[in-house]
């Protein structure tokens, strides 16, 4: 019985359980050490997904067992024979990843950074992005979860253009930078290239699949204003609409879903939102610091406030 996949290998030119093994464990090494995403249609990394991108890699078109063969004549023993398949399994996960809404959004903000001195790509894996005036070396170990509340308390940045081909808007540029500088500044060392597109994905939810969800008020402060302001569909003399329509624009989905739940607690938007409670609370005290910020310096916030509500039941999805 063969101890090892090389000898496996050698005995019979089958894959046997100990090259599965073999190639179960380097899939494991390779997504921890390099951040790569679960396949689709898994959630999270398990055996499951595991032997899922095994089999993507054994059934491709073109190559599929042959990478176990051709990895395999150039070994010389067991530790060449891992690392030949080491390499194969990260460059197909890299190519996996490049194919993903995600992986297109990483390269996208990796070329803005690239061109921009205010920014340094750390060397080694995973590809790690720090402030150019960053100590060398210096990494951010905290939660992603802290880094998205981060993202979140920044006001006054939105994105009402986003194409998935060709130059990014300058407009887009700006906002991209301006979330990445703060939350940079906050980690003072360097992040993850993955844990940076899942910052800009969650404050500006440019992967989010689209649904629509109808918002009622409910009983309480925002019902009344919209009750007692619902006659500002009228034309609009006064402007009302224009200063609406301005902090509409700059307001996130998220927030324009909150907008009839300024009264409720966080634990109930992140119900609303279906996302984590500190999420939640970050964007709902965004949205109150920045309503606070646009209204306090307009004469009638009340029919700003309803002109924005009523909104709602229109919001895009």
């Amino acid at each position: 019985m063969a101890n090892g996949a090389f000898e496996e290998l050698q005995a019979g030119g089958e894959l046997g359980p100990a090259t599965f093994e073999l190639l179960l464990r380097l899939v494991h090494q390779v997504r921890r050490a390099s951040g790569f995403p679960p396949p689709e249609g898994h959630t999270a990394w398990n055996d499951d997904a595991a032997y899922e991108v095994i089999g993507a890699m054994l059934s491709q078109e073109g190559a599929g067992r042959r990478f176990v063969t051709i990895c395999f004549v150039q070994a010389a023993d067991e530790a060449s024979l891992e690392r030949l398949f080491l390499a194969s399994i990260k460059n197909f996960l890299i190519d996996e990843a490049k194919k993903t809404p995600r992986g297109k959004l990483r390269r996208r903000i990796a070329r803005l950074m690239n061109e921009d001195t205010a920014y340094r790509k750390s060397s080694g894996s995973p590809p790690r992005w720090a402030l150019g005036h960053h100590t060398e070396g210096a990494v951010w170990q905290g939660d992603l979860d802290d880094l998205i509340a981060q993202a979140a308390r920044v006001t006054g940045v939105g994105i009402t253009r986003w194409n998935h081909s060709g130059p990014t808007p300058k407009q887009t540029v700006d906002a991209l930078k301006t979330i990445l500088q703060h939350v940079l500044q906050y980690a003072q060392g360097a992040v993850r290239e993955e844990d940076l597109a899942k910052v800009l994905e969650t404050r500006f939810e440019l992967l989010a699949p689209a649904r629509f969800t109808g918002l009622y008020a409910d009983e309480g402060t925002v019902s009344e204003l919209v009750d007692q302001h619902a006659a500002i569909t009228a034309p609009d003399p006064t402007g009302v609409g224009g200063v609406a329509e301005d902090i509409w624009q700059r307001l996130s989905l998220n927030e324009r879903r909150l907008l009839p739940y300024l009264d409720e607690d966080a634990h109930h938007a992140a119900q609303l939102l279906e996302i984590r409670q500190t999420h939640a609370a970050a964007v709902l005290a965004n949205l109150k610091e920045t309503l606070r910020t646009a209204l306090s310096a307009n004469s009638d916030p009340h029919a700003v406030m309803a002109a924005l509500l009523l909104r709602c039941d229109d919001a895009p999805s």
